[in-house]
């Protein structure tokens, strides 16, 4: 078997530096996209075919609205979300499955604990076990849900691909990323999903934000950045950015994916090839420097220290 390429080696993304020393490395590709859509900056191979994870979310909350379920505010955030599993976010979902006739029961995902490490500490400590209600995609599986619950559509194969509403939503991703979707597969709540390429990615988040007000596309990109409590939690990168950068939309998902796009059709979108979620604040950090995008969120999102005991010996720190 012949050795691969040069060009087919993703490139480093960030280094892991201990003491002055470099012990590891976070290869991946990644993508910016212009105010008109062109690629600004490709490094790797941005036109592969990704699993995006959880920054599909967006386009399967609008599918949802497409099928004929009417959300707005914190309910439409929610079911675009990867909630940390805060007291509000089991709250909401409780109240909507509810609103909607529906039992915790027939939630496809699996029981989980809280997504964000401290809330699971305190979950932990006041007697919380693992629920279906408490995992991060609880929301959207609601959504759809609820959705079929409307439309008279089967609930118990509401996640299979070739369910009414998955062939909804299927649709919708191939339109926002304006490419076909390359493989389907199954997420780890359950639900299926497609896989797209980064830019593909970046131009679907670019056309939720150009959207015209009141389209599926539209409503889910303004609950987001109207809630970004309800899309992610309180001490999670998504929603800083969300809050403090006007216009924003961001998405993280699972294997160190993220999708960002800015109100004027900037966007971005990458993955870390190892799927190290502790590179995404770095590598995010460094790619809204290079747009343009400063200030204190973004140095709070890319602050990514090593310790060594109780001090601080090092940092992971992007290197493109």
């Amino acid at each position: 078997m012949s050795a691969p390429s040069p060009s087919a080696v993703p490139p480093v993304l960030a280094e892991v530096v201990r003491s002055g020393f470099v012990e590891g490395r976070h290869r991946g590709s990644l993508v910016l996209l212009d105010a008109d859509g062109a690629v600004e900056l490709a490094l790797g191979d941005v036109t592969a075919p990704v699993f995006p994870r959880s920054s599909n979310k967006p386009m399967q909350a609008a599918g949802v609205l497409r099928a004929g379920l009417d959300l707005a505010g914190e309910r439409l955030a929610l079911a675009a979300a990867s909630h940390s599993g805060e007291g509000f976010h089991r709250d909401l979902v409780r109240k909507m499955l509810a609103e909607h006739g529906l039992g915790e029961w027939q939630l496809g995902c699996p029981p989980d604990l809280p997504l964000d490490a401290e809330e699971r500490e305190t979950y932990l400590a006041a007697g919380g076990v693992r629920e279906k209600v408490t995992m991060n995609c609880s929301g959207k599986h609601t959504a759809m849900l609820a959705v079929c619950a409307l439309r008279d559509w089967p609930l118990e194969t509401y996640l299979d691909p070739d369910h009414p509403l998955q062939r909804i939503i299927h649709r919708g991703v191939e339109n926002a990323a304006g490419e076909r979707v390359a493989a389907v597969g199954t997420d780890g709540c359950g639900a299926p999903l497609m896989a797209i390429g980064l830019t593909g990615l970046a131009r679907a988040y670019r056309s939720f934000v150009l959207a015209e007000p009141g389209t599926p596309e539209r409503r889910v990109a303004d609950a987001m950045r109207a809630h970004p409590e309800y899309v992610a939690g309180t001490r999670r990168a998504d929603t800083w950015l969300m809050r403090e950068v006007p216009g924003a939309l961001s998405k993280m998902g699972a294997e160190a994916v993220q999708a960002v796009a800015l109100p004027d059709g900037r966007a971005l979108a990458f993955k870390v090839d190892d799927g190290a979620v502790r590179a995404l604040g770095p590598v995010l950090a460094r790619a809204l420097g290079i747009m343009g995008v400063d200030g204190p969120v973004v140095e709070r999102i890319g602050r990514a220290p090593l310790t060594g005991g109780a001090e601080v010996v090092g940092e992971i720190r992007a290197v493109f």
